[in-house]
């Protein structure tokens, strides 16, 4: 059996439960074996970032290059980029040696809404990485700022919003839903297929630490393994409920625990 190699482009949590670190316990639960690109040093833990420390363009474009040089990348996912100038440089390496697959997680908000990169980095991701996506995955807050809109978007609004990131060049868009008020949970996704919401009741945990991550990477995972796009979605979006069903059998931290990436395995 092929085991497909993956990328991930982002930065690193060293306390484990985001980022790279996220990114590389979902390819390894969901079969694809993982290589990175770190773009940025943090120094954080489940209670919050003290400190970043920005990777320059030039060693990030070395990384790419000597993964791509090497390994046969069927999936790339790529995270948090914060500087205008990396975003123009990975777009124009990933079009020249693009991989089937491009998953795009365009962290640029947290889910409280405050901004997490500046609005030049917001302009250049929508302008350079959005069109070369496969899929986006933005949520509430990103799906409106990649727009323009500063405002929070509500369920109803999901479905234009959708169509207007796919009119601006992304082939497909998931929005996820988790800063819905209410007990449900309810992601949208818009893609070539239509219009499917993937609706589940919200589970209940403090545990959420990288769930936009692992779930971003494990869409890049199950793509990588041949699904075709919609089913790739799903399946990575039940895996993620199971692995915030079992996140209460870790005991990581004092803040806002991870998800249990191995729940199935282990």
């Amino acid at each position: 059996m092929h085991i497909p190699c993956v990328l991930t482009i982002a930065g690193s949590d060293p306390s484990g439960g985001a980022g790279i670190q996220a990114d590389l316990k979902t390819f390894s639960a969901l079969g694809a074996y993982g290589a990175s690109v770190i773009t940025a040093l943090t120094a954080q833990n489940t209670c919050g970032v003290r400190s970043v420390e920005a990777v320059s363009r030039e060693f990030i474009a070395a990384q790419l290059d000597a993964v791509l040089d090497d390994l046969d990348i069927r999936a790339a996912k790529i995270g948090m980029v914060a500087d205008p100038l990396v975003v123009e440089m990975l777009a124009d390496r990933l079009q020249q040696r693009r991989p089937r697959w491009v998953v795009l997680d365009p962290v640029l908000v947290a889910k409280s809404g405050d901004a997490l990169v500046n609005d030049a980095a917001i302009q250049s991701v929508a302008e350079h990485l959005v069109p070369l996506a496969d899929i986006i995955t933005p949520n509430l807050h990103e799906a409106a700022v990649l727009l323009g809109e500063r405002r929070l978007i509500g369920r109803s609004d999901m479905p234009e919003i959708a169509r207007e990131l796919r009119a601006r060049g992304a082939k497909a868009v998931l929005i996820k839903g988790g800063a819905l008020e209410g007990q449900a949970c309810d992601d949208l996704l818009v893609s070539d297929a239509g219009e499917q919401w993937l609706c589940a009741p919200r589970i209940e945990t403090d545990n959420l630490h990288g769930t936009g991550c692992s779930m971003s990477s494990a869409i890049t995972a199950r793509l990588a393994n041949g699904l075709p796009l919609p089913q790739a979605v799903v399946e990575a979006r039940e895996w993620l409920l199971g692995a915030l069903r079992a996140s209460d059998q870790l005991n990581v931290g004092k803040g806002r625990g991870p998800v249990h990436h191995f729940h199935a395995l282990w």
